[in-house]
């Protein structure tokens, strides 16, 4: 054999290709000794052509290496893609002579296998990096686009369930993991966010519409490249509702041509904005961290000396500042008896007393002015039967209730000084709602704080367990809630949120309440972000499967391009219009803007895309802020623009 490089069967190779047809499998390897041979006589990169050559039941052998290795290498290295695609176009018809085989076995079998490789292409897609950046994700799109071209798809129903189910599965997820935080972004943030989302949609209507009427294209056409370009399905649905039967096949074959696009176009709108103002994904991310953080006062805590004779002889309760302000006293030393107790709000406090306070700086300011005078000593240091624990708060009667209402003072006598949750920590206000997780640090002698630590559950169990049961109790009542008919004044037909809208708000809802009667409502975040995945692979793979049939030969015909051209133009120009004055003009972080744009297409590809690219969920805030408004607005657009043109 001529040549550095040789191939070396493994085994009896004739039995290794028994599920390949042969003929491919030669063309393939020819082709791959002929990519080397024209690059010099060079031994094959095994982390190029190994795991192509083991496919096939051969490994790769290179005895020495010629003199010019390095310089072919490089070269060699440069026709890689070409080669991995070549093997592709060249793997997937043999995968689905396989799959005709296996279907012949067990029907059931094939639509697993049919998944299982679609979800392992695009996974293998989206990890390609290009100038360190990478689809993600989002390259489950081009796996099902390939697939489908190829014929190897799902029965039609069974593609139409996976898809749906896989987008609900991810919605609710976002929405349940947003819901504690989202009400306080939403009257911090929601007008600002909305009047840009509202931008986006005006401008895309205006460019859809306004072009297809220059264009003298019909009212149908542009209905489907409105709501395509968009990636909105319940706009079209809506859209369709006004049009004649053939229309509907029109819009919908505009529809599925765009949408592709639209997906790939926002994920590259979301990229270019990156590059243009030269953002790092890191810093951003910290600088929302810091913000978040700001937001909520830093907790410090300082030991009172009693001074000011106005307060002596005063119980705690009767010290309205203390709770109002948020300043938590949890230990006294009395200093007539020389002991130290826990502070309830019925304990006196006298001249020479010493308390150990928690709080917010300002607030711990005006409690020190009041009392006396701040001191160096730390109660917490004193010998006696006062001692404090860290609690999981994991019992249903604790979860959603105010730590007021619990009365744990009068109930066991101990305190609760600090609440933890997640990475944030704020002074145990008596209007502070307790949610499942929450860590509380509570002041008590030993039998007390075994009697709290029953009654608020602390199960490091619990803690790792999802409640299934409120969990598909909450997916039930958002596909329902999508459904409801909203009858709006002046549109002819009723407003639905379709089957990403009211799971969404549904999950926002119930993971800020945190329990619906007995059910906790729980999933651990490693499970959430699991269930999160797998809802958007199941999406974008059976959206890929299911245009992918049709994909190449629509795409590639004067109509079609033009129909893709226009799209993209009513995809791309208002998200970057939106994009650079959101940063430049309004100074938005970058993470931010990602989950706006995302929400204003109501896409949860590109929300997938953003929230990989931080590595957290600050994206996914600002697309449940403009989801709602978004979805009302683009079905009420994409008819009241029908009703106009018919």
């Amino acid at each position: 054999m001529s040549g550095a490089c040789f191939l070396r069967s493994r085994g009896d190779s004739t039995q290794k290709i028994t599920l390949f047809r042969r003929r491919n499998s030669q063309k393939l390897l020819t082709g791959i000794i002929s990519q080397q041979n024209d690059y010099g006589q060079c031994n094959l990169s095994h982390k190029i052509y190994s795991p192509i050559l083991r496919s096939f039941g051969l490994t790769s052998h290179c005895p020495k290496k010629n003199a010019n290795h390095r310089e072919n290498h490089a070269r060699i290295a440069k026709c890689e893609k070409g080669i991995a695609a070549e093997a592709v176009m060249r793997w997937v018809p043999d995968v689905k002579d396989l799959l005709e085989q296996v279907q012949k076995i067990s029907p059931h079998a094939e639509p697993i296998l049919v998944l299982a490789l679609t979800t392992i292409l695009g996974l293998l897609i989206g990890s390609i990096r290009v100038k360190g950046l990478k689809l993600g994700v989002a390259g489950m799109l081009f796996s099902g686009l390939i697939m489908g071209h190829f014929r190897v798809t799902l029965d039609p129903h069974l593609l139409a369930f996976l898809k749906e189910f896989g987008l609900v599965l991810f919605v609710f997820t976002v929405g349940l993991q947003l819901g504690p935080g989202f009400f306080h972004s939403l009257k911090k943030d929601g007008l600002k966010f909305n009047a840009l989302a509202a931008m986006v949609i005006v401008v895309g209507a205006v460019i859809a519409y306004g072009g297809g009427m220059v264009l003298g294209w019909k009212p149908e056409v542009l209905a489907g490249l409105f709501s395509g370009a968009t990636t909105n399905t319940p706009s079209l649905g809506a859209a369709q509702q006004l049009l004649a039967p053939a229309q509907v096949i029109t819009s919908s074959a505009a529809y599925a041509i765009v949408y592709p696009c639209a997906v790939v176009g926002l994920i590259l709108a979301l990229v270019l904005l990156r590059v243009i103002f030269r953002i790092n994904v890191r810093e951003e991310c910290d600088l929302l961290d810091r913000n978040i953080h700001e937001t909520l006062p830093k907790i410090h805590r300082r030991t009172i000396l009693v001074e000011q004779e106005n307060v002596n002889g005063l119980r705690i309760r009767d010290l309205p500042e203390l709770g109002s302000s948020g300043v938590i006293i949890s230990r006294i030393f009395h200093q007539d008896r020389n002991e130290i107790s826990v502070a309830r709000a019925d304990s006196t406090i006298h001249v020479g007393d010493k308390l150990l306070a928690v709080g917010a700086a300002h607030a711990m300011n005006r409690a020190v002015l009041r009392m006396g005078r701040e001191i160096d000593e730390d109660l917490r240091k004193i010998v006696g039967p006062i001692s404090a624990k860290r609690l999981l708060v994991t019992s249903k009667r604790a979860i959603g209730k105010n730590i007021s209402a619990l009365v744990l003072q009068e109930r066991f006598g101990v305190t609760v000084s600090r609440v933890s949750r997640q990475d944030l920590v704020f002074a145990a206000g008596a209007e502070v709602k307790l949610q499942f997780g929450d860590m509380v640090n509570v002041v008590g002698d030993e039998a007390s704080l075994m009697q709290a630590e029953d009654f608020l559950g602390n199960s490091v169990k619990q803690i790792n367990e999802t409640s299934f049961a409120a969990i598909f109790l909450g997916i039930a009542l958002g596909v329902l809630f999508g459904l409801y008919p909203w009858h709006l004044p002046g549109i002819p037909v009723p407003l639905r949120l379709g089957l990403a809208g009211g799971p969404l708000l549904v999950a926002i809802v119930m993971g800020r309440l945190g329990r619906i009667g007995p059910l906790v409502i729980h999933m651990p975040i490693n499970a959430n972000n699991a269930f999160r995945e797998l809802g958007i692979i199941f999406f974008l793979g059976c959206v890929g499967l299911g245009a992918g049939g049709n994909f190449v030969a629509t795409a590639i015909s004067a109509q079609g391009l033009t129909w893709m051209v226009m799209g993209l133009a009513i995809t791309l120009i208002p998200i970057l219009s939106c994009g650079i004055f959101a940063r430049k003009v309004m100074k938005l972080n970058y993470l931010t803007i990602c989950g706006l744009l995302a929400g204003s297409m109501t896409d949860p590809p590109a929300l997938a895309f953003a929230n990989k690219l931080g590595q957290s969920d600050h994206p996914s805030l600002a697309y449940a802020n403009v989801y709602p408004l978004t979805m009302l607005l683009r079905i009420v657009v994409a008819q009241v623009a029908l009703l106009w043109l018919l």
